[in-house]
Order: structure tokens, then C-alpha cells, then sequence
């Protein structure tokens, strides 16, 4: 009796070719084209994705994910704060909004058009055309955080944004650094709207600036770190902050108020309920700056 002679195994994805290579998980047989390296031998693609699917991806100390090493979000945020100061120049047709203007000693640049729409501005007075934030401008408590009075104004803000946030993103990771600086920079455009004169304009994404110093000072210190160097970078500018005319204290002080109140609550959310805590916290603080914001609405307009 005649045996027929063994067939030589194919591999699963490509059955016209013969192979005895099998994959070390699921044992089918795998060509060189479906090979993938592993710890022993070689698996198919199936499995290596699999196996990516079951592994959990590393996290910072804070929960955040680690792609935050590379500094994406700070870039993207320097990125955008450029675009808009070019939009800006733009729109002032050959004005005084890059250099020249009277802030700073007169090293600032000037208003735009684009300031005037964007800029925390409370409410406009008797008799001028109704703008501000109390005749129903709320968008300015956001989009004056990008913007800026000339090149000077917004190259120290983006060099201490590319310094404090490549860290912070580092440690938080990318989400959780997003959401600290735009809750930043929005308590600070709070604090300006709410403690300033109701006829000044505030722009700039220093309101954000401040809360990451405050950040990194809390977070630094929950990671056992030296924070020696940081703290009298802080002090300076608070000094600036308290003797440069034209600068707001409300807003400065009001982000930093923000975005260590958001830090200390990230650096401190119990492990078990981590990213509950930190989203609850983060909507707390989030519902108190709007119901301040509404009641410097109301008192503005009785």
C-alpha cells in the first residue's frame, strides 16, 4: 500500500507559499513576510497585535500617557500663539503691532483689530457701542490667552511656555498638561475680568504662564526634586508684575492661583480614583471661575 508523501505546510496568509517556520503562539505556520520578532522565535502579525493590545501603555507618575516626553502639546501651543501674532500684524495694515507701542517702556507693540475683538474687556462705557464680556462677548476669556501686544510681548511669554511646559508635559503627560494651561490661562482671564477696571483690555498667554509656574513648583516637590532654581525665576516675576505699568496683577495672580490649585490636585488624587479625582477637580474649579464670571456680569450690569 502505497502512502502519500506529507504536504508541506503554507503559511496562513499566503497559502501558494510553503514554509516550516510556525508562529511561537498560536503555532500556525508564518512565511517571512508574516514574521515578526519576539522574545522567542517569531509570531504572526495577528498575535503581535494582540499581544500590544493586552500590554498597558506606560504611564507618568500623575496617570498621564508618556508621549508626553516628546513636548507635542508645548509646541503645538507655541505654534498657535505665533500663527495668531502673525494674523494680528496682519490685520493692523502697517500699525505699531509688532514693535513701538506704548507698553513696556514703549518696547510693546500696539493694539490691532484683532486684539480689540479677542482681548479680556469687560464692558464698554455708556453711550459707545455695546462690547465686553458683559454685553455677551464670553469667547474673549479664551481667545485673549493667544494673543499678544507685539513681538517682545509674545517671545518672553513663548520662552518661559517652552521652558516650564516641555517639563510639565513630560510629567503630566499630554491631556493632563493641556487642560492645566487652558485652565490657567482661563482663571487668570477670570481674575482679569472680574478684578480689573471694567474699560481695561488684557491680553497675552502670561495668565497661563504664571499657572505653570505654580505647577511646576507643586509637581517638582511631589516628585522629591530641587525646585531651588524655579522659585526665584517666580519671585522676578512677580516683582515685574507688581512694578511694570500696564501688566495685570489680577490676571498673573489669578492664573497662578489656577494652575496650582489644578497642579495640586493632579500631583494629589488618590491612585484608586486618580483620573476621576483629577477630571472632578479640574470641572470644580472650572464651575467656579464661570459662576465668578457671571457675577461680575450681573454686578456690571445692574
Amino acid at each position: 500500500m502505497n502512502e502519500s508523501p506529507p504536504t508541506t505546510p503554507a503559511c496562513y496568509r499566503h497559502p501558494d507559499r510553503e514554509t516550516y517556520v510556525r508562529c511561537t503562539r498560536c503555532d500556525r505556520p508564518i512565511c517571512p513576510d508574516c514574521m515578526r520578532d519576539a522574545a522567542v522565535g517569531f509570531q504572526c502579525p495577528e498575535c503581535v497585535a494582540e499581544g500590544r493590545r493586552s500590554v498597558r501603555p506606560a504611564r507618568t507618575a500623575f496617570g498621564g500617557g508618556a508621549a508626553g516626553r516628546h513636548g507635542y502639546v508645548t509646541k503645538a501651543l507655541i505654534a498657535l500663539n505665533l500663527l495668531v501674532m502673525l494674523v494680528s500684524i496682519g490685520s493692523d495694515r502697517g500699525g505699531d503691532a509688532a514693535a513701538g507701542g506704548a507698553g513696556f517702556g514703549g518696547l510693546l507693540g500696539g493694539g490691532t483689530p484683532l486684539t480689540a475683538w479677542g482681548a479680556v474687556y469687560a464692558i464698554s462705557p455708556p453711550g459707545y457701542l455695546p462690547m465686553g464680556i458683559a454685553n455677551g462677548e464670553w469667547y474673549r476669556l479664551v481667545t485673549a490667552m493667544f494673543l499678544h501686544y507685539g513681538l517682545l510681548h509674545l517671545l518672553l511669554n513663548m520662552w518661559a511656555l517652552w521652558v516650564l511646559g516641555r517639563s510639565l508635559e513630560a510629567s503630566l503627560g499630554r491631556l493632563r498638561f493641556l487642560g492645566l494651561y487652558l485652565l490657567a490661562g482661563l482663571g487668570g482671564n477670570v481674575a482679569a475680568y472680574a478684578f480689573s477696571h471694567p474699560q481695561a483690555a488684557t491680553v497675552g498667554a502670561s495668565t497661563a504662564v504664571f499657572g505653570l509656574f505654580a505647577a511646576l513648583i507643586i509637581i517638582e516637590r511631589k516628585m522629591g526634586r530641587d525646585i531651588s532654581q524655579v522659585i526665584p525665576i517666580l519671585v522676578i516675576n512677580l516683582i515685574f508684575t507688581f512694578t511694570v505699568p500696564g501688566i495685570s496683577v489680577p490676571g498673573h495672580l489669578g492664573g497662578m492661583l489656577i494652575g496650582g490649585a489644578m497642579a495640586l490636585v493632579l500631583a494629589y488624587a488618590p491612585r484608586s480614583h486618580r483620573t476621576r479625582v483629577q477630571v472632578a477637580g479640574g470641572a470644580v474649579l472650572l464651575l467656579l471661575l464661570l459662576g465668578l464670571a457671571v457675577v461680575r456680569t450681573a454686578a456690571l450690569l445692574t
